[in-house]
């Protein structure tokens, strides 16, 4: 327990520490002015509460500060675990605690909004003011405003601030909007107040992503309206089907037995997370969204999705019962979401896909604030977080010199067919991308990793040798100790270099899990939640990329061969053209004739188009 050099106020509050119940609940610490400076939940508040102020000396430079500014605590009860996720979370949106990790102010966001009106107009806005049903946050206002004109194509409904009362027959005078199509003039009495409201219904379901049920029964009504001949309505309704049917197949990205689910990822550094969050419903993406949370105690990603998934969940009403997840989170209770972790498969790809949306976000910030803030000091706080995971690496491993350069190596091959390794090289603890390297394997025939190894770390560190070029301060391996192994034979044995070799080894889920060194190897104790965990992970990961990318591009100049080049006429050229504009065949043959016509021309987008059909 600390005492009163670190917190003079620590007398008080191990008493209220002896008054607080072993129950699940929320607590809320206070500075001496009574400001809430951070709310948090526990299965057990005793605990939990009395665990800020033990083992001082191992806690973060930040929770430390916090702990010295703790004046008093407050806790309430509550009766489940569900209870205090959205207790704790109803009091940060409240309080907006400086301690807590906080989503960017929503407002900046739009939405879309039902008003609860008599005749419900549907509204874009920035602020939550009105009453109504919001829908969103979306992105940006170019994606609510495309949605907004999808809508607008589709149905008719009154855009005008006139005070209509359903109980009320009105004889207003229709306005432009009535002559042009846009309005059916409810307030002219043109337009029943039944219908008005099954076309609202309708819109609604559009923005919940429910497709089916509403192209069914345009269907339906234009087949009758064909039957009795009302061939020139029928038709405006088969061009609007087209529409929906058009606007569904874009944001369709996976099997609709994914009925309706959220997915979340997570992307974070020393001072950021970055997290985004989609809606999906009927296999279709419904929204997605993605926000910038600043650190305040140097959270763990589980500890930032515990917040943020509730918050999330919370503030866009959405009606998912199942979240997936790139983690399990214990905080969430099962109750509340039921969370996936997926390994494969449709749900999977969802996972991959919000994770390349996060990471696109997380650019965009970085960029945007070097170029608003470029003297900023952070970036020399982050360099001196990198030279402190530098200074642990060298601790943990006993280098003799600090490790500037680390390099990596990774293989990649299918049953011994084109064989390929590439290297990554980190410079400070960044990728340093001029000095990556790919290798062709050259000596050996079959799958064997340890010769391939061998034979591409003898290439690289002889060729520096011969050149007088400076080594790295330490080399890993992407394996355990039979690579290991291998590459102290190349780097003592043949080359009588004196290299540092460390192993990072994978679990059966192939993720990384241990970090090995020495001589027999032995097991790095690092906590997944460590910063150098991640980054030991983030080099593992870049260099498996790479090797992965460069075993590709050269399985694909050696044999190319698809669906598409089955098409008579079409050749590869063509068809690598639209792979790499739509990202699979599947996407290809959801496309209209009018975009494979904009992609390759009108003669092949007419014979890959009648293809699919057909």
């Amino acid at each position: 327990m600390i005492d009163e050099s670190i917190n003079k106020n620590i007398e008080r509050i191990k008493v209220r520490l002896k008054t607080i119940p072993e129950t699940p609940g929320v607590y809320q610490h206070l500075d001496a002015s009574g400001n809430v400076i951070y709310v948090g939940k526990a299965r057990n508040l005793q605990r939990r509460v009395s665990s800020y102020f033990s083992h001082y000396d191992e806690k973060s430079a930040k929770i430390k500060m916090l702990v010295r500014n703790i004046y008093d605590t407050r806790v309430t009860v509550v009766a489940t675990e569900v209870d205090a996720l959205l207790l704790e979370n109803n009091l940060i949106k409240q309080y907006q605690p400086r301690y807590n990790s906080l989503l960017k102010d929503d407002k900046s966001y739009p939405y879309l909004c039902i008003t609860h009106e008599d005749y419900p107009r549907i509204l874009f806005t920035r602020n939550r003011h009105l009453n109504g049903q919001y829908f969103g946050p979306y992105p940006n206002q170019r994606v609510l405003r495309e949605l907004q004109d999808i809508i607008r194509q589709l149905f008719a409904y009154r855009t005008c601030e006139r005070k209509l009362k359903a109980s009320v027959q009105s004889a207003e005078r229709p306005c432009m909007k009535h002559q042009i199509g846009l309005c059916k003039a409810p307030c002219a009495g043109l337009q029943s107040h039944e219908e008005y409201l099954q076309t609202i219904e309708q819109i609604r379901k559009i923005l919940k992503g429910d497709f089916g049920e509403i192209l069914e029964e345009q269907k339906k009504e234009m087949l009758s309206l064909a039957e009795e001949l009302r061939f020139e309505e029928a038709e405006i309704l088969r061009q609007k089907i087209h529409l929906l049917e058009s606007y569904q197949s874009h944001s369709t990205v996976v099997n609709t037995n994914v009925k309706d689910v959220d997915v979340f990822s997570i992307v974070s550094d020393d001072r950021f997370a970055y997290v985004n969050m989609m809606r999906i419903k009927n296999g279709s993406i419904v929204y997605s969204f993605s926000n910038e949370i600043k650190k305040q105690l140097d959270e763990s990603d589980e500890e930032i999705l515990a917040t943020i998934v509730p918050a999330l969940h919370e503030q866009t009403e959405s009606t998912a019962h199942e979240v997936l997840l790139p983690l399990h989170v214990e905080e969430i209770p099962e109750e509340y979401l039921h969370q996936t972790v997926p390994t494969r498969g449709d749900r999977k790809q969802l996972i991959d896909l919000s994770l390349r949306n996060v990471i696109s976000y997380q650019q965009q910030c970085r960029h945007q604030r070097a170029l608003l803030y470029p003297d900023d000091s952070s970036a020399q706080r982050r360099s001196n977080a990198t030279d402190h995971l530098l200074e642990r690496i060298q601790k943990a491993l006993q280098l003799t010199a600090l490790p500037v350069n680390i390099e990596c190596f990774d293989n990649s091959n299918i049953q011994g067919a084109y064989p390929v390794a590439a290297m990554v090289r980190f410079t400070n603890g960044k990728p340093n991308r001029t000095e990556y390297k790919r290798f062709n394997i050259k000596t050996v025939e079959g799958p064997d990793d340890y010769a391939s190894m061998a034979e591409v770390i003898y290439r690289r560190y002889n060729r520096l040798k011969e050149e007088g070029k400076p080594m790295p301060e330490l080399l890993i391996v992407d394996g355990g100790k039979g690579q290991m192994e291998m590459a102290r034979q190349v780097i003592e044995g043949e080359l009588g270099l004196e290299i540092p070799i460390a192993g990072l080894a994978k679990d059966d889920r192939h993720h990384t899990s241990e970090l090995l060194y020495g001589n027999p190897p032995q097991v790095i104790g690092l906590k997944p939640t460590d910063a150098l965990f991640h980054l030991l992970e983030q080099i593992q990961n870049e260099v498996h990329r790479f090797a992965i990318t460069f075993h590709k591009q050269k399985r694909s100049k050696g044999t190319f061969r698809t669906q598409l080049t089955d098409i008579p006429g079409i050749g590869e050229k063509t068809a690598r053209d639209l792979l790499l504009r739509y990202g699979s065949v599947k996407q290809i043959k959801l496309q209209t004739l009018a975009d494979l016509t904009q992609a390759v021309g009108p003669a092949k987008a007419k014979v890959i188009f009648e293809y699919f059909q057909d």
